[in-house]
């Protein structure tokens, strides 16, 4: 899987590169690296670090999962944290509501009321 991703994500580095017009030497001077090596990332050669992978991020002007967001795997671990993140969520807030005190949920339930109105309204 490893190789894989490699060969993805450099797909994607040239893609965006060459979308920008700009060449191997270019990008790899502006995070001090050689020609060589940006094409070895290109070609999936090599694997690229996490700090290098900011740094063609920044330069290429795209947010670092534009080299995540479309590889399956990526896709199947966002799907599978998306659900876990809602569980997480859920029981953070029941613990938070539980803490609070009598006038707080009070004026939560009212908050709450108000917001559902509003969204009723609309919908």
């Amino acid at each position: 899987m490893e190789d894989n991703f490699n060969k993805y994500l450099g797909s994607k580095l040239k893609l965006r590169r060459l979308a920008l017009g700009l060449t191997q030497t270019k990008v790899a001077k502006a995070i001090n690296v050689t020609f060589q090596q940006i094409q070895k990332y290109e070609k999936g050669t090599n694997g690229v670090s996490s700090i290098r992978l900011l740094q063609l991020a920044n330069y290429l002007k795209v947010p670092v999962n534009y080299f995540f967001e479309d590889y399956p795997e990526c896709l199947i671990n966002l799907e599978k944290n998306q659900e876990s993140h809602m569980t997480v969520n859920y029981n953070f807030l029941v613990k938070i509501y539980s803490e609070l005190n009598n006038d707080q949920k009070l004026k939560f339930s009212k908050s709450l009321q108000a917001s559902n109105i509003g969204i009723s309204k609309v919908g």
